[in-house]
């Protein structure tokens, strides 16, 4: 992000994404979906790749972890998004009960409010006036709990994209162990992964405006050691299974 001078002024926040905060809250669920589905997904069908190399089994098992884990994910952040959503429906009646309730008591706490933030007695008060009178609820719910009551959280919007987001993260190393040949497999999936989490380390990073290195790196030994422990395991267990039978 950029930052002007005095003379060529130019916020960093200007330069952000226009979006909505739902529009915002749909992206991060998508960030966040879609490596679910490559870590987790690769997790599985690494797993089963390390017990057999049977391309049945790694359908099966790749398909199951993947209509599962949308389920889940989308159904998980429509539970979380709802609760918060809930929580400030909440929030905003019980402050509304009591803006009817006491207005000149809630007007002087903003007041107060202002003046911790460092207005002087006399400007808080000017402050808490006008905003009282402009629109006093969503006065006290910003300065207060930081919720605009106009831009309440959508789950519907967060569901979707968290299962969608999901569903095509978890078919890259699907369709990478399914179609690559037996010999090459292993390498080809690893590689595509790491690809994949690299890129969405840098888009939550972008999002989030981390650094971008750091949220790479992050992303990308996660997955790999998620993939590398979850194939030690395949093979042992199908070692295993092999030797009793």
């Amino acid at each position: 992000m950029k930052i002007g001078t005095d003379t060529e002024p130019r916020h960093w926040h200007d330069q952000l994404d226009a979006a909505s905060g739902n529009r915002l809250n749909a992206l991060r669920a998508a960030v966040l979906g879609a490596n679910d589905g490559i870590v987790s997904t690769a997790g599985i069908v690494m797993g089963v790749a390390g017990a057999t190399s049977d391309r049945s089994a790694l359908l099966i098992a790749g398909v199951a972890g993947l209509v599962a884990g949308a389920m889940s994910m989308g159904t998980g952040e429509y539970v979380s998004v709802s609760t918060q959503r809930d929580s400030e429906r909440s929030i905003l009646r019980f402050e509304a009960a009591e803006l009817a309730a006491m207005p000149e008591t809630e007007q002087r706490e903003l007041a107060r409010m202002y003046e911790a933030k460092g207005l002087d007695t006399d400007l808080a008060a000017q402050v808490a006036a006008q905003l009282t009178q402009h629109d006093a609820l969503a006065a006290h719910a910003d300065i207060e709990f930081g919720i605009d009551p106009d831009a309440l959280t959508n789950p519907w919007h967060a569901a979707w994209a968290s299962m969608i987001s999901f569903t095509l993260g978890a078919l890259l190393p699907l369709f990478c162990v399914l179609l690559v040949p037996a010999g090459a497999r292993i390498a080809v999936t690893v590689l595509a992964v790491a690809v994949a989490l690299a890129l969405t380390g840098f888009i939550s990073a972008r999002l989030s405006l981390s650094p971008r290195l750091r949220a790479i790196a992050r992303n990308v030994l996660g997955g790999m050691l998620a993939m590398g422990v979850t194939y030690a395991i395949g093979s042992f267990v199908g070692s295993f299974i092999g030797g009793i039978a």
